[in-house]
């Protein structure tokens, strides 16, 4: 094997909108980056696919407006939400930004722009790259090992970023998870996601859709074609012999509405799947010299329409309070000045939109009282307006 070593302020692990969001800023203000993603874009991911307003403020900010507005999108100006039985809620994009409304995008096409945007940046950025190790000194986290092909580097740094996702690749290698045998216990949600031609939806419309067990959520995106992204108790998934397909028709149709929007549509491209294990919040700084961002820090209910947001909004936190310390980083000043920054301010930022989004879910899972909550939100365009930018 081929070995070589590099020097670098921040080395970024993931290439989706969290890490491109994190590595586009610390470049944009003179840092040393690199972004390790272990695929290669553009791909597929399973994903709601749903880019709400406030999104469209960071691409601003990011300088990649422009290219997401021409990518072929769909437009959404609300997000209806239905009840088993069919009782409709709607909120409407416009209560979140100025923006007019909200977009639907594959990811495959958003994350391939931003991953272009964090070059032109001057980031460093490697696919097909995958963290092998990792460099500790002194109890400290010093940067990875990178595989690439046959080919094997050192990639030192004052700041290592999980953005990883839900796998929380970093974080998990570092408290040794992957060395353990795997937990008897079952993951207690599956998600899948597909493009579909023929759907029902609403022009203009997020549909979002609550059956026994989960939910879902359907939405136009480019070519024509309807995004369906859906999470279904893993019991369930079982007794369809784990086949999307027959989920979707025989789980999520259990939705009056999904019954309509879905029943000429057909899939036009394969099925991804994953297991959930948990929603909610991880420890944004697991180790010195270690930050989480994205979904390595924190996993948000997809029905709030929020997770893109969130991980282009935590990059940009997690490179705002590196940028403050990094001089003092590179005079050799420890990491816990930042840690303790970090934290802090990652709490104030998202904590209280969590605590409301496990409410929203223990409510969404049980059918009687999500037709509850219908009535409740539907009787007043105050209240349901204050309870959805409250998941922001």
């Amino acid at each position: 094997m081929n070995h070589s070593s590099n020097s670098y302020d921040v080395v970024i692990a993931g290439g989706g909108p969290a890490g491109t969001s994190a590595a586009i800023h610390l470049a944009a203000r003179g840092a040393r980056v690199l972004l390790a993603e272990q695929k290669k874009f553009p791909r597929a991911k399973l994903c709601g696919e749903f880019i709400s307003p406030e999104c469209l403020d960071h691409f601003e900010r990011l300088g990649v407006a422009d290219r997401m507005m021409t990518a072929g999108g769909a437009r959404l100006t609300q997000t209806v939400f239905y009840s088993r039985g069919g009782r409709s809620v709607n909120v409407p994009s416009e209560w979140f930004s100025s923006q007019p409304g909200a977009l639907g995008l594959s990811r495959a096409e958003m994350d391939h722009r931003l991953l272009e945007r964090a070059r032109e940046a001057g980031v460093e950025v490697l696919e097909d790259t995958q963290v092998c190790g990792l460099i500790i000194e002194e109890r400290r986290l010093r940067g990875v090992h990178l595989k690439s092909s046959d080919v094997v580097s050192a990639a030192n740094a004052l700041v290592t970023i999980d953005a990883t996702g839900r796998t929380r690749a970093l974080a998990r290698r570092l408290n040794g998870d992957q060395g353990k045998k795997p937990r008897k216990e079952r993951p207690p949600f599956v998600a899948f996601k597909a493009h579909l031609g023929g759907a029902r939806v609403a022009e203009g419309a997020c549909e979002i859709y609550f059956y026994p067990g989960g939910y879902g959520g359907l939405s136009s995106v480019e070519n024509g074609l309807s995004n369906l992204c859906f999470i279904a108790s893993a019991k369930d998934v079982r007794a369809c012999a784990s086949d999307a397909e027959r989920v979707m028709r025989e789980v999520v149709t259990r939705n009056l509405r999904a019954a309509y929007t879905l029943a000429r549509a057909r899939t036009r491209t394969e099925w991804l799947g994953v297991s959930l294990e948990s929603f909610g919040r991880q420890e944004p700084v697991p180790a010195d010299g270690l930050l989480t961002i994205g979904d390595a820090a924190a996993f948000i209910d997809p029905f709030t329409g929020s997770g893109m947001l969130m991980a282009l909004e935590s990059g940009e936190v997690a490179a705002g309070v590196i940028m403050d310390h990094l001089q003092s980083l590179q005079q050799g000043a420890p990491f816990a000045a930042l840690a303790r920054d970090y934290r802090a301010i990652y709490r104030r930022r998202f904590a209280a939109r969590l605590r409301v989004c496990a409410l929203l879910r223990r409510a969404a899972f049980v059918p009687r009282l999500a037709e509850m909550s219908m009535l409740l939100f539907g009787a007043s365009d105050r209240v349901r307006c204050a309870l959805a930018r409250a998941t922001r």
